[in-house]
């Protein structure tokens, strides 16, 4: 055996283990252990079709420059139109040497049209190629995210205009603090979505710019129009920089950071309404809660207290990418194939979190006598000492006041609105009729409160109306 057969051998088993990426530099097989160590086909295939769509592009772009003949562009075109059949089928079949979803799409188009296939490739890098799909990709499940999330804002206004007439219990340091509308409390964390759809609005700018045509790292060497590409992906505008291109990640970390905030935001919601169903103010619907193995009685909030919980799981995603990203050198390493395991975790935990918050929102319902039992007379306290300031006192004088009449009715044993006028004017002689009447009336004391974002009831639908605005610019804009 010649010296030549020896090393013609050595390459064919090296190309089988490592399929379209065999090149002459390497003389023997990759250790399975590496091979399995380095792929990224388990997961990252969910790019099948971003993949797919950018190689189209691309070989479009490509005839363009005259790397491609028309004929061959549409053999490529109609070989990938194929690939893509087979991954929406469910027949895609990966092998061994399929490393990563670019290498078996490739793979599977040379088997489908021939040596033309490999042709696809020229000017291109996987570096320039996975930053695509993955723009691609988020893009796409960042539009889902939003809809979801305007979703559940829907869900919040319906139920906040429902229920505007109920009064609740308003809490600071979970201390009873004034009344409010029910609603008011609910929209409250319609506001806090709000800001976090604008924010991932504004995230997807910086998503949505096309990589493709970077190559490497250096730029294409035969002038590919990476606008023109980018235009026909739909993508806003291109990058600026090629090298920063192929190992930029921070669309993805500023994505989890703000899905962080919004998890964050979710799990606010729910903690509040684990509350409100604990002291029985709310009911939650049976398809959102479970039992017990053992106490019959049970009804647990186990989806609350998951949507609580899975607000660190997507920190701990966001936090720990920020730690893969520090301290790494320009321009591309294989540390940010780390990228997609978290982002791929990120995304689907979002969008489950989100439908099922829509989901206990929308059935759960709120016990009107039990809100009302939870307001006591001293939140009103407040309202006390601003009877005193239209009596022309000075707030920090009748702030010492109405904490002088809180006092007295603790030591008496009694509520505030059981204290006779008598007593009250012990207290300040300028407490009159009106007093005992402002004591026993919340609606009273939430209908004051009517400058813009209040809790009266007029402001509280100005509320409803503007979320309800919000969430018809954002279809809009999506659009």
């Amino acid at each position: 055996e010649t010296d030549h057969q020896q090393r013609t051998c050595s390459l064919d088993l090296g190309a089988m283990s490592r399929g379209v990426l065999a090149t002459g530099r390497f003389r023997g097989d990759v250790d399975p252990e590496m091979e399995r160590f380095n792929a990224s086909i388990g997961f990252d295939k969910v790019f099948w079709d971003a993949d797919i769509r950018g190689s189209i592009a691309y070989a479009r772009a490509s005839q363009k420059t005259g790397l491609l003949t028309s004929e061959e562009m549409q053999s490529i075109i109609a070989g990938l139109e194929q690939v893509r059949e087979e991954w929406s089928a469910g027949t895609f079949q990966i092998k061994p040497g399929d490393e990563d979803i670019h290498t078996a799409n490739e793979r599977r188009l040379t088997e489908l049209i021939g040596p033309v296939g490999g042709k696809l490739h020229t000017g291109r890098s996987r570096n320039d190629q996975v930053a695509t799909d993955v723009r691609l990709w988020m893009r796409s499940e960042v539009h889902k995210v939003q809809q979801e999330l305007a979703g559940l804002l829907e869900v919040m206004a319906n139920l906040a205009e429902e229920h505007v007439d109920l009064l609740a219990a308003g809490f600071t340091h979970l201390q009873p603090a004034q009344p409010v509308r029910f609603s008011h409390w609910l929209l409250s964390h319609a506001a806090a979505f709000i800001r976090d759809a604008d924010r991932m609005a504004d995230c997807l700018k910086r998503v949505n710019v096309s990589p493709l045509g970077c190559g490497a790292l250096a730029g294409h060497a035969f002038g590919i129009d990476r606008e023109a590409l980018a235009e026909d992906l739909g993508f806003q505008g291109v990058t600026l920089n090629s090298i920063d291109t192929v190992c930029d990640r921070d669309f993805i970390s500023e994505f989890m950071s703000v899905a962080s905030l919004l998890m964050v935001h979710i799990s606010q919601l729910a903690e509040d309404v684990i509350l409100l169903n604990w002291r029985k103010s709310v009911q939650l619907a049976d398809a959102y809660t479970t039992g017990s193995s053992l106490m019959p009685q049970k009804k647990n909030p186990d989806a609350l207290e998951l949507l609580r919980g899975k607000a660190g799981r997507v920190i701990g995603n966001a936090t720990g990418f920020l730690a893969t990203l520090k301290g790494l050198p320009r321009a591309y390493n294989k540390d940010l194939q780390e990228d997609k395991e978290p982002l791929f975790d990120t995304m689907d935990t979002l969008h489950s979190c989100l439908k099922i918050a829509a989901g206990v929102v929308s059935t759960m319902v709120p016990n009107g006598e039990k809100l009302l039992q939870d307001l006591v007379p001293e939140m009103l306290a407040t309202d006390l000492a601003e009877f005193l300031v239209r009596k022309g006192v000075p707030f920090r004088e009748t702030h010492h006041i109405s904490g002088a009449v809180v006092k007295l009715a603790e030591d008496t044993g009694v509520s505030i609105n059981e204290l006779t006028l008598e007593q009250l004017q012990s207290v300040n002689p300028l407490f009159d009729d009106e007093t005992i009447s402002l004591l026993k009336n919340y609606e009273m004391s939430v209908e004051r409160k009517d400058s813009l974002g209040g809790t009266s009831k007029r402001q509280v639908l100005i509320q409803v109306e503007k979320v309800r605005s919000f969430i018809g610019g954002s279809a809009t804009n999506e659009a």
